[in-house]
């Protein structure tokens, strides 16, 4: 028994190109909401859940769809090519709304290097009693005045971390308040933004059940943890590819914080537009799926159920398991998104980092490990795997805590590697546990209850972790992160089935070898 790595690299172009785009949205999105709407924190967070909460149901629905349909194509081929494309185009027309604000910001004088300037002539701003980053509270026109200011910001374009450092402190939060007094008077734009911004967001809900399910539709039981891990690590590919671009446009500098985005999301938008184009000349569902079903049948794996109906109970003991299993998903995704959904603010704002870089080291570290973790969870089980992916990510999060602008670069750097590693572990071993107690014609269903407890998580958190930023100051992003990622390993403690040793245990303990 061989995994056909070409096959499945083929089938992960579709999670490639979802993890390009989310990767975008997690990253701009949270600045353009607070950067040029003046959002505070707590309602970026709320505007960030709304993906969550429309994969509460939506991805049980499609996938549960995908699972009857019966186009030519396969079951979930047509819902990738559709939601694909209509979420470009909506994506990239997000750019245009954020470039007609931007334009907006720049007419009342706060772009272009006039944002001292402009501040400084509203009294109401800065007189105003503002919080820091820290929840520390001070009045601008006190802490500086509008020269020391101007000259800070010439420092900042010229690469200075100090000042960069007091303009993301001082400077940025009033300005934010200014971009919000701006929107204030101008809300048509805002409204308009959310509305294309739901448009991608229903299109993208479409069709990440079918993508994710097709994986196990085309591969035996015995070997998912490994395709989950080329299916991962197509997907951080996707994402780092994103980093990199965002280097290169810079995205992640404090002196962009007022750029434009419509060259960065077109070029996104055609890394998924060509990424679909290579699945849909590689990929042929149909075929893959009669040839994996027939291979299932040569080592005596039963897919279906015993009448092929799909539609067996499970039993007390299993139904445990998969209310644990999707419990430990909720609770490490409420600490993992927390970062992601955050950290591009976080990063600039305390660590004084351009999170771009630090994020690449994490998806180096992921990419580097995907391939090592599935071949190690095939020999020791699942479960232990994932235990030890959550211990990881509790350790970098938790000394991630404690790091600040000019803590050691290489302790920084070790900690993301970490958090990627132990992410990596866990993201291999997770679904494929899900998907090990459906059958053949329920595994849309089932990658739908994944997704539903892990979007419950996303749609909670970046609200949640939101207002204590806002209250408590953005330091208590990572204690926040690490306290749910450490319940997660109680919970998984007590789970008894979704594992691949139990397959050995029935006389298969020749499937559960390396390839």
């Amino acid at each position: 028994m061989k995994l056909n790595y070409w096959r499945t690299i083929c089938v992960g172009f579709a999670f490639f190109l979802i993890c390009a785009f989310w990767q975008a949205y997690d990253n701009i999105i949270p600045k353009i909401l607070t950067d040029k709407f003046g959002m505070a924190q707590g309602w970026s967070g709320v505007i960030m859940a709304l993906d969550n909460v429309l994969a509460l149901f939506m991805l049980p629905l499609f996938g549960a769809i995908s699972d009857k349909c019966k186009s030519k194509r396969g079951r979930r081929t047509p819902f990738i090519v559709v939601g694909t494309i209509v979420a470009v185009i909506a994506f990239i027309g997000l750019s245009f709304i954020d470039n007609a604000q931007l334009n907006k910001l720049d007419s009342e004088g706060l772009v272009d290097g006039k944002g001292v300037e402009a501040l400084y002539q509203h009294e109401d701003i800065v007189n105003a009693t503002l919080m820091t980053h820290d929840g520390e509270e001070y009045v601008l026109s006190e802490k500086y005045s509008a020269d020391e200011m101007r000259h800070i910001g010439q420092a900042v374009a010229e690469g200075d971390k100090e000042a960069t450092e007091i303009y993301d402190t001082y400077l940025v939060p009033a300005r934010q308040a200014y971009a919000a007094q701006v929107t204030a008077k101008h809300k048509t734009i805002l409204i308009v933004f959310m509305a294309v911004l739901m448009v991608t967001l229903v299109a993208m809900s479409t069709f990440r059940s079918p993508a994710v399910a097709l994986m196990p539709d085309v591969t035996i039981k015995p070997l998912r943890s490994k395709a989950n891990a080329i299916i991962n690590l197509m997907g951080s590919f996707g994402g780092i590819l994103v980093l990199a671009l965002g280097i290169v446009f810079g995205t992640g500098k404090a002196q962009n914080a007022m750029m434009s985005y419509i060259t960065f999301f077109t070029v996104i938008g055609a890394i998924m537009i060509i990424a679909l184009i290579i699945f849909l000349l590689t990929v042929k569902e149909p075929r893959f799926v009669k040839e994996m079903q027939e291979e299932s049948k040569r080592y005596g794996i039963d897919e279906e159920d015993d009448d092929g109906s799909g539609t067996r109970k499970l039993t007390r003991g299993e139904l445990t398991s998969l209310i644990l299993i999707l419990a430990s998903v909720a609770l490490w995704y409420f600490g993992y998104n927390a970062v992601t959904s955050k950290y591009s603010v976080y990063a600039g704002k305390v660590l004084n980092l351009d999170y771009n870089m630090t994020l690449i080291i994490a998806q180096a570290a992921a990419i580097i490990s995907y391939l090592p973790v599935g071949i190690i969870s095939s020999k020791i089980g699942r479960k232990k795997a994932i235990l030890a992916g959550v211990v990881m990510l509790t350790t970098a999060f938790t000394v991630a805590a404690f790091l600040r602008a000019g803590s050691p670069a290489m302790l920084m750097n070790a900690m993301f590697a970490l958090a990627g590693i132990g992410w990596a572990t866990i993201n291999v071993n997770s679904f494929p546990m899900v998907v090990e107690l459906a059958r053949g014609g329920t595994v849309g269903k089932y990658t739908g209850y994944y997704y539903t407890a892990s979007m419950a998580a996303q749609v909670l958190t970046p609200i949640l972790s939101g207002f204590l930023m806002d209250g408590f100051g953005m330091k208590i992003l990572f204690p926040y992160a690490a306290i749910f990622v450490a319940c997660a390993f109680v919970t998984m403690l007590f789970v008894r089935h979704g594992d691949n040793k139990p397959i050995a245990k029935k006389g298969l303990e020749a499937l559960d070898v390396g390839d």
